[in-house]
């Protein structure tokens, strides 16, 4: 008997240590389920941890992303539905002395018809340009020229794009805050862009707004980059209508005069035309003079005018010394000197104290931040561990009934033990609202001892307040009521 006993001590040793060995664990055992709680809270519990770290090191982004974060942020976007904002550029603080420049808006068409459009080294080399815009006499709009060149060719093109001003800002702030971000998606005016015609030259320049700013004078330049220009059309753009009118008959207008009247055939010679801009006496007509080059000075063939949506032509003067009426209605920026040297050191020391500000600014924001996104990781933990322990108390529970009862025993037992629970979990509910309600119903005594001492103060201090009664029926803004009619 005693020799048996020894033998299956010695058997559930070896098996014992058997299972140690190979980390042996039965998964039909009662504490697999309770390995499953823990095991997902566990999971639950890290992932809270890394949103949390997660939103603390993006307040200062540093690139590092999830795939899934990278693949959200480089999904297609059309350019047309975004909101851009135009970064700011601060200097710094500790900068030094640099002469910083100062603008002025002046008149854009002053002289008349004395804007051209400067191209330089600068467009062979990066391919495109933008050059200096107009701004309608309103401020609500400017207007540029987008200049391309193309290598293959030696061709230039010209678009003509808006760019609306908005904002609350001072005129000047608005038009240096402009971007090509903005500008409207499609152009109003563009020349031809074929690149079959080597070395061809088209280029589209504003001449100038009307006066009530709705019409925009635009003239395109054709020639080549190897023999000069060739011809001067002209073009205005109605903004109310959105349409455009070729102003280039008054070419036709002037050659037919000249070789009817003068003998003089203008196909046979190089002429061309000088748009000036708006009539001030007439904003629907287009002022432009006419030049021919047969000579080492130019000959003037007059000053001509055509209606602004490409109607009647007619000659205006002959006279060499003739200055047209013509009405300058647009603006542009110009530089108007240097900011003085104290004006910029002052500004230095204005700038050292502000970014002390900013900075302590900055902190307390950051920190307040961090607390709020600690706190949210703080509740998210709580209601872990609270969902962790009641789910772990019923898997205990189940198992206990486990143990005792079988099939629909089980079943009923189980569903028994949930509603005791759920009425344990509204008493306690209860209790912790009875709690706080009992500590508001205390605040509030408190309040209305504190607001009847302070009205016992006041009578001892000002004595009893004189009261007026009124009779029920009388109302004092009229003494004789028989004469009131209802």
């Amino acid at each position: 008997m005693r020799k048996g006993l020894l033998l299956f001590i010695l058997f559930l040793c070896c098996d014992s240590a058997f299972a140690f060995e190979f980390n042996f664990s039965n998964p039909f055992k009662p504490g697999y389920k309770a390995q499953e709680i823990k095991y997902q809270y566990n999971v639950l519990k890290q992932d809270a941890k890394y949103n949390r770290d997660h939103k603390i090191l993006n307040m200062h982004p540093s690139g590092y992303m999830t795939v899934d974060e990278y693949e959200k942020r480089s999904e297609y976007k059309d350019k047309s539905t975004l909101d851009y904002s135009i970064p700011k550029i601060d200097r710094g603080a500790d900068f030094k002395y640099v002469p910083q420049p100062l603008y002025k808006i002046v008149k854009y068409n002053d002289p008349p018809g004395g804007v051209e459009l400067s191209l330089g080294k600068k467009l062979y080399s990066q391919r495109q340009i933008n050059a200096q815009g107009i701004v309608s006499p309103d401020y609500s709009k400017l207007v540029y020229p987008a200049v391309y060149y193309y290598s293959d060719s030696g061709s230039v093109a010209t678009d003509l794009f808006v760019i609306p001003l908005t904002g609350n800002d001072s005129n000047l702030n608005k038009i240096l805050s402009a971007n090509v971000a903005k500008r409207d998606r499609d152009p109003i005016l563009s020349t031809d862009k074929r690149i079959s015609d080597y070395a061809a030259f088209r280029s589209l320049t504003p001449v100038d707004f009307s006066s009530d700013g709705t019409k925009l004078l635009v003239k395109e330049k054709i020639g080549s980059g190897e023999d000069g220009i060739w011809q001067t059309n002209i073009y205005v753009y109605d903004f109310t209508t959105g349409t455009d009118y070729d102003l280039s008959v008054v070419r036709d207008a002037i050659s037919y005069f000249w070789k009817e009247y003068m003998h003089l055939n203008l196909v046979e010679k190089m002429w061309d035309i000088v748009p000036l801009g708006f009539d001030a006496n007439s904003s629907n007509k287009v002022i432009v003079k006419a030049y021919a080059y047969t000579g080492k000075r130019p000959v003037y063939l007059g000053a001509w005018s055509i209606d602004s949506k490409g109607g009647r032509s007619q000659l205006v003067s002959f006279e060499k010394n003739y200055i047209p009426p013509i009405s300058s209605n647009g603006y542009k920026v110009v530089k108007d000197g240097v900011e003085e040297y104290q004006t910029v050191i002052q500004e230095e020391k204005n700038l050292k104290a502000q970014d002390k500000i900013k900075e302590k600014q900055l902190k307390a924001q950051e920190k307040e931040e961090i607390k709020k996104i600690n706190d949210e990781y703080k509740y998210v933990l709580k209601n872990l561990n609270a969902d962790f322990k009641d789910e772990y108390k019923d898997n205990k529970k189940l198992q206990t009934f486990a143990g005792s009862t079988e099939g629909t025993e089980l079943e009923e037992a189980y569903k028994q033990y949930q509603k005791d629970q759920l009425q344990k979990d509204i008493e306690k509910t209860q209790k912790k609202i009875d709690k706080q309600q009992k500590k508001i119903d205390m605040l509030d005594e408190k309040i209305q001892k504190e607001t009847e001492e302070t009205k016992e103060l006041f009578k001892q201090i000002y004595g009893e307040p004189e009261s007026q009664s009124l009779n029920e029926y009388e109302d004092p803004q009229y003494e004789d009521s028989e004469d009131i009619e209802y």
